[in-house]
């Protein structure tokens, strides 16, 4: 017990963005398998949660949650024990409100009792939302109960405060315990929402870090169009394309996000597997080191093209070069603001998390090219010329 959790962003799976209400344990078991045989397992994903709606409507007569019987006639465990056999570990969902944000039973006053439930089906992670807070209850408070119950539950589950950044939530989530926190709004899959989550995020670079890490909401790649979060009163609104979806998933690694997929992983497309996959971009997230990256804007276009920095260990360097305007653009990165001046008699070598290669060595600065709504991410190191 109280084994340190998330030294390193979390990866998995939810089944929010999706699937929304429409779970059952066949879902969550094909997922499962499907981890495994696709390579997502091998790559670095290991939760599989389940969102909002896995419970029924009313506690026991003794106040414990209790799962739909139609989603999951044979309760919470045996589904956990699966996801277990699998080698990889299991995840739930519950809410500080008296209501869940779907209307089920939340945990307000039910803490311990919740922690303990959890804890006995063998849940590992444990995502707890927002909604239907009472007016007198503080949000800090009630995040720090639920922290210090399953610290002493008995058994180690990761906790995902989801509180989308209110409260201040920047000035106390780190001693309240929690191993990962929501800074934003939902995401929805569409590009203006990646956008905006995007300019929200930048200055908050150094926010978050090891054991407590600034979550921006679940990933939206491979989804097009298709899931719970690509619809607004019924209407499909959402879908991007694979180069705003290699963009959307290298922007969150090089953040230091959670890398928590929302698509049908059993239905992805090879695009989407290749983006989810691609290992060097996800060393940049998973670092030991886990440092914020800082950024570096574009002078003629701040709101739109920008550069983010982040150390890695061993020496080198993750540079992302985002272009989130809607046109080409031409982009410079000089290196004297990055901490390397010309008289250094050095530069940088640049490795392409793309191409899988080497593409050169630069002296005082690299300039590219980029896509509207495109990026280029390099591993640097720093070489004598």
């Amino acid at each position: 017990m109280n084994t340190p959790l998330a030294h390193t962003p979390p990866m998995g799976w939810n089944s929010w963005n999706t699937f929304g209400w429409n779970i059952s344990e066949e879902l969550i078991k094909t997922t499962a398998d499907f981890f495994v045989e696709s390579g997502l397992k091998d790559a670095g994903y290991e939760y599989i949660v389940i969102d909002d709606c896995w419970s029924e409507k009313q506690r026991d007569e003794n106040g414990r949650l209790v799962p739909d019987k139609y989603k999951f006639p044979n309760g919470i465990k045996p589904v956990a024990d699966y996801i277990h056999s699998k080698g990889l570990k299991f995840g739930m969902y519950s809410c500080a409100g008296t209501h869940t944000c779907a209307g089920h039973p939340g945990s307000f006053e039910h803490e311990f009792q919740d922690a303990e439930t959890f804890a006995e089906w063998g849940v590992d992670y444990l995502k707890y939302d927002y909604c239907y807070k009472p007016k007198s209850a503080d949000g800090e408070n009630l995040y720090k109960r639920m922290a210090m119950a399953l610290r002493n539950c008995g058994r180690d589950i990761l906790f995902s405060a989801c509180n989308w950044g209110n409260d201040d939530v920047y000035s106390w989530i780190r001693e309240s315990g929690a191993q990962m926190f929501r800074s934003t709004g939902d995401i929805q899959d569409n590009w203006q929402s990646i956008k905006s989550i995007a300019e929200s995020q930048i200055g908050r670079e150094a926010y978050g870090g090891v054991y407590c890490h600034n979550d921006m909401d679940m990933l939206v790649v491979g989804m097009h169009g298709c899931g719970d979060n690509a619809e607004v009163l019924g209407k499909v609104v959402g879908g991007c394309t694979d180069t705003e979806y290699k963009t959307h998933f290298a922007l969150w690694s090089i953040m230091n996000s959670p890398l928590m997929i929302g698509c049908d992983v059993r239905k992805m497309s090879e695009a989407a597997k290749e983006i989810l996959t691609n290992k060097d971009v996800i060393a940049i997230n998973q670092d030991i080191e886990c440092r914020g990256p800082y950024c570096i804007r574009q002078w003629n276009n701040p709101e739109n093209v920008f550069s983010l920095i982040k150390p890695l260990s061993g020496g080198d360097y993750a540079v992302g070069m985002f272009n989130f305007s809607d046109k080409k653009s031409e982009m410079s990165l000089q290196f004297y603001d990055i901490g390397l001046p010309a008289a250094s008699g050095r530069g940088l070598e640049l490795y392409d998390c793309y191409s899988h290669s080497v593409i050169g060595t630069f002296s005082e600065r690299y300039a590219a090219q980029i896509e509207s709504h495109d990026c280029l991410m390099f591993r640097a190191k720093v070489v004598k010329l």
